[in-house]
């Protein structure tokens, strides 16, 4: 497309706003970025792209206020839709998104993958699935890589996956070929990073803002859902597409029976994989394989492409990652379990003797069913709570009636992990499962885990 008398606004240089930048300096565009941050805190970013003629609005309150000059507003998801400027924008209709461009423009097959925990998982997976059948994909959106820069140069035979977080989705207008609900809880509740201000109200507004995954898609599209998830299932309410359901607990298209996933097709089931198959740990991946596994049938994946894939598949870094093994007890890294639920399903995952690392900054979340999940759970013989949510995890644990070791007023990783050290016992496991975000202690997940890591392998390093 030819943007040569645009004059384009990129509003948030996170990572799709540099993509976005370099994109709309490819067709000719005037670009304007507008930042919170100030020139010295964008750093190496203003340096690469000041020379190539891009103006910078930015490191003042009020740095949205020349928006009106623009013909187009592409917004950062991490950038609320409720500041006045930005519905300002939208009411002159141009407003617009990284996910609302390809979702519009591209021609290519796009599968979306939205829930609240174990879309990247599931994304990367049908990722691999589709590769192991020979088709070449392009995997983005949430996890990490944008695309829009990069989407020149693909072949309308390309297959799209996007990890799609609610912030992405609540603007759309258009939906994938082939959807993917996940179970959906809530989130983003509060708002966590200094460097963004969007979140959502209330769960119905986070629920809302995934819903156009499905919402206009046609009767030529596909969608997936959690049959055993009330939320997820509702929307299979919302599109006239092809629908499968996928199950943890009971029968459906792709289910888990006693740790082995089953695709059930036409009068035939075919098994995918077990548990012992797999390198990822725990029926909540089992799950996402099942969701896989429906939208790589969709897509038209043969069986043994998506078993091949589902046995090679190494899972992603800080969910549920083996870190290594010092005196007898393994050490895992899941700090990407950022909500009560997530842990839940980490502590499921293991039968032996837990320490369990827990807390963080506030989410909005009610740690309640963990705290009670955890009580009744006498694998957990010790917690060591840390961060801003201390008080209320604790309290949340003694109220359920958990009664075994528990540590607080750590003030640091390496405290945590050495303190860890000494309580586990040989044949113990110690988890990194915090159920809350990294932002009180932490610049972010990826952050906290990597100095988990860094921790246990000092601890290691030293007693060689």
């Amino acid at each position: 497309m030819d943007y040569s008398n645009t004059h384009v606004g990129i509003l948030g240089l996170s990572i799709e706003g540099i993509d976005s930048v370099k994109y709309f300096l490819s067709h000719g565009a005037r670009i304007t970025c507008f930042d919170r941050r100030s020139v010295e805190q964008l750093g190496a970013v203003y340096k690469d792209l000041q020379p190539k003629g891009v103006q910078f609005k930015c490191g003042t309150e009020d740095y949205l206020r020349d928006t009106k000059m623009l013909d187009l507003a592409v917004r950062t998801p991490g950038m609320s839709p409720r500041i006045p400027e930005i519905v300002e924008l939208e009411k002159r209709k141009v407003l617009t998104s990284q996910t609302k461009l390809l979702l519009e423009n591209l021609k290519n097959p796009i599968i979306g993958v939205t829930g609240t925990k174990g879309k990247g998982t599931t994304s990367t997976l049908i990722a691999s699935m589709l590769s192991a059948s020979g088709k070449t994909v392009h995997l983005g959106g949430n996890v990490g890589t944008a695309l829009l820069s990069a989407s020149d140069s693909f072949k309308q035979t390309d297959w799209i996956v996007l990890e799609l977080s609610s912030f992405q989705l609540e603007d759309c207008t258009r939906s994938p070929h082939i959807s993917v609900v996940l179970r959906i809880t809530q989130e983003h509740l509060q708002n966590q990073d200094m460097m963004a201000t969007n979140f959502h109200l209330t769960r119905d507004d986070y629920v809302r803002a995934k819903s156009p995954i499905v919402r206009f898609q046609t009767s030529r599209d596909y969608a997936v859902f959690n049959l055993s998830d009330e939320t997820s299932r509702s929307f299979a309410d919302l599109t006239p597409a092809s629908k499968k359901f996928f199950n943890r607990y009971g029968k459906a298209d792709a289910y888990v029976d006693r740790h082995i996933v089953i695709l059930k097709e036409d009068d035939s089931e075919t098994k995918i994989c077990s548990a012992d198959d797999i390198q990822i740990r725990g029926d909540h991946n089992l799950e996402n394989i099942c969701a896989a596994t429906l939208a790589a049938r969709f897509a038209g994946c043969p069986i043994q492409a998506i078993i091949q894939a589902t046995k090679s598949f190494r899972g992603l870094p800080h969910r549920l990652e083996y870190v290594g093994s010092y005196n007898g007890v393994e050490y895992y890294d899941d700090s990407f379990s950022t909500v009560p639920e997530t842990t839940i399903a980490a502590v499921d995952s293991f039968v032996k003797p837990m320490t369990l690392i827990l807390g963080g900054s506030d989410k909005g979340s009610d740690y309640r069913e963990m705290a009670s999940s955890i009580a009744n759970n006498s694998r957990v013989i010790n917690i060591i709570v840390i961060g801003r949510m201390k008080e209320k995890i604790v309290h949340a644990l003694k109220e359920a009636g958990y009664s075994r070791g528990l540590v607080t007023d750590l003030p640091s990783m390496h405290h945590v992990v050495q303190k860890a050290s000494t309580i586990a016992s040989p044949g113990d496991v110690v988890i990194l499962s915090p159920a809350c975000a990294s932002f009180d202690m932490f610049k972010n997940y990826k952050e906290r885990g990597d100095l988990f890591s860094h921790e246990v392998h000092t601890l290691i390093h030293q007693s060689n």
